[in-house]
């Protein structure tokens, strides 16, 4: 297992992207969270194994059909050991 953030910038908040991003992530059992940033941009944690990461990580490069994406940047990060998947709405305690 292991833990990665990803940082999604292009046309990615108001086109479903952190809806689909969780349908994807449940679909191949990615755990952790993701969330609009104020910049415009779109942040995921994720924990899986490599070849899931990896896919995953491919996965947000196209993103939903409406999505433009321009950019995405990806560091490792501490495991936090999520045992779900969840958007979070606002920008509250994270």
């Amino acid at each position: 297992m292991k833990h990665i953030n990803i940082k999604v910038i292009g046309k990615v908040q108001g086109v479903f992207f952190r809806a689909s991003t969780k349908a994807v992530a449940d679909q191949m059992g990615v755990k952790g969270k993701v969330k609009n940033e104020k910049d415009g941009s779109v942040l995921i944690e994720a924990e899986a194994d490599d070849v899931i990461l990896a896919m995953f990580v491919e996965w947000c490069h196209k993103g939903p059909e409406k999505s433009v994406v321009e950019q995405v940047l990806v560091e490792d990060g501490p495991m936090q050991h999520y045992t779900n998947f969840v958007v979070i709405k606002k920008n509250l305690l994270w």
